[in-house]
């Protein structure tokens, strides 16, 4: 299994922390070896950094866990290949254009005799099932709404009918992202934490690090970590139920749905 982290936030937030453990479940503390990428919105713009080396031993992943980018928006991925060789291009995230915007996708699961047809506007450069998926999310969407981005409550409802049809196929947890909202899809697990004030200290799982988040915050900010499994042993996380759909806006939820 794939591992996803995620994170939205109502001011711009560094991953640091969440994301020193997390580089260790690419080959230090779990069998993910596959190679590894994160993005981060910057406002309109993204900065993304992929590897097709384990994230434990990539020197770039030792960059970004020294390098605080605030972002509001961030989606990471630690890759176990399923479908599609370990190459560069079928590392995820991955990035496309819709409605002047840049959108981010990451997948962990295998979908299984897949092959949607794609109106050729969004097409995979690699051969992963994940792209597949992510192309025809996005084809979808333009068909649906040619006149440009529709409301939040019409977006996440096109979402959830198209999410539906997808994991039909098989294990489809995913991570999606336009910069403004995150969505989260659970199939089988996936879990997040909403860190708002009063904050406490916080340990990773995966490394004996601690943070506490009182000193580095104000009282109104707000974060929500998106994660495949908890990425910290002292704080209570949310397991997402299979089949559900949630949408993260402002480090918050404000929408879920099966």
């Amino acid at each position: 299994m794939c591992q996803l982290l995620g994170m939205n936030c109502n001011v711009p937030t560094d991953i640091c922390f969440s994301f020193t453990g997390f580089r260790a479940r690419g080959g230090r503390t779990d069998h993910h070896r596959d190679g590894w990428g994160i993005a981060f919105f910057e406002g309109r713009g993204v900065r993304v950094f992929l590897d097709p080396q384990p994230s434990a031993d990539s020197p770039i992943a030792e960059l970004v866990r020294h390098y605080p980018i605030r972002s509001l928006n961030v989606i990471a991925h630690i890759r176990k290949a399923t479908q599609g060789v370990v190459r560069l291009e079928n590392t995820h995230p991955f990035v496309r254009e819709l409605w002047g915007r840049y959108w981010v996708f990451a997948h962990n699961g295998n979908l299984l005799d897949y092959a949607p047809r794609l109106s050729g506007r969004f097409l995979p450069v690699g051969d992963t099932d994940s792209e597949r998926a992510f192309c025809h999310l996005l084809d979808t969407l333009a068909r649906r709404f040619p006149d440009g981005p529709p409301t939040p409550a019409a977006l996440f409802a096109t979402l959830r009918e198209t999410v539906r049809e997808i994991a039909a196929h098989g294990e489809f947890n995913f991570l999606l992202s336009n910069g403004e909202r995150l969505y989260a899809h659970a199939s089988t697990r996936l879990c997040y934490r909403v860190r708002q004030a009063p904050f406490a200290a916080a340990h990773l799982c995966d490394e004996d690090l601690t943070m506490d988040f009182s000193e580095v915050t104000t009282p109104q900010d707000r974060v929500a970590v998106i994660a495949t499994t908890p990425l910290t042993d002292n704080e209570t996380w949310t397991p997402i139920p299979p089949g559900t759909l949630v949408g993260f806006c402002e480090g918050a939820v404000e929408e879920r749905a099966q």
